[in-house]
């Protein structure tokens, strides 16, 4: 089983090479921005996602990756036409959609964006002293709250929501995320403003800050 794995690391890595050396300037274009600009704030990644999950199916479609390619592309000042547009596309789907089902989920969106080590995996979250348990919360939430406003709100909410699922649950849908959402808005959401204020978070974890 190891030897497999060890394998398989070294033909998706040589395959990645091999591909940046023969595909044609835009497709070798895509493999580079993959590997040189990774998200390392699940934040910004699901708010990509909820941007191009235009139908909120909790996939990406072929056509809305179109719209993400497009984008890019235009972001980078780079011109294709319609043609050239549906064949990276066809072609970006062939190389992350792993199970081949025409569509991608959140974890081949995220290999697509090379999304970083999850967040929380830095922290121990059987920490033993009240202190450390503050010390680490405080971290976790300044993490998430990429906006500063001492409340998680939206994107923000889903990246958490994201790398908490997966501590227990390596592969996710957005249909899981949405109902763990849905969840977490009523559990933690006390004072009913769409919001998770930094207190309130505090107290679903069990945590008193003052």
């Amino acid at each position: 089983k190891e030897l497999d794995a060890f394998f398989q690391h070294m033909l998706e890595k040589l395959g990645m090479k091999l591909a940046t050396m023969m595909l044609p300037e835009e497709e070798n274009f895509l493999l580079l921005f993959r590997r040189e600009t990774p998200l390392d704030n699940s934040v910004e990644f699901m708010r990509i996602w909820r941007n191009y999950d235009t139908d909120s199916s909790g996939y990406i479609s072929a056509i809305e990756l179109k719209g993400f390619l497009q984008d890019l592309f235009v972001q980078h000042r780079k011109n294709i036409n319609a043609d050239k547009l549906e064949e990276y596309t066809d072609t970006m789907m062939k190389m992350f959609d792993k199970n081949r089902d025409g569509r991608l989920d959140l974890n081949d969106l995220a290999r697509i964006l090379s999304l970083k080590e999850n967040f929380l995996l830095k922290f121990k979250m059987d920490a033993c002293s009240q202190e450390d348990r503050k010390r680490d919360f405080e971290k976790i939430f300044a993490h998430y709250d990429v906006s500063k406003t001492g409340a998680l709100e939206g994107p923000e909410v889903d990246g958490f929501v994201k790398d908490m699922m997966e501590l227990v649950k390596p592969s996710i849908s957005g249909a899981d995320l949405d109902k763990f959402r849905k969840a977490l808005m009523g559990h933690c959401d006390i004072n009913g403003d769409g919001k998770i204020q930094k207190n309130e978070l505090a107290l679903c974890l069990g945590l008193k800050l003052s």
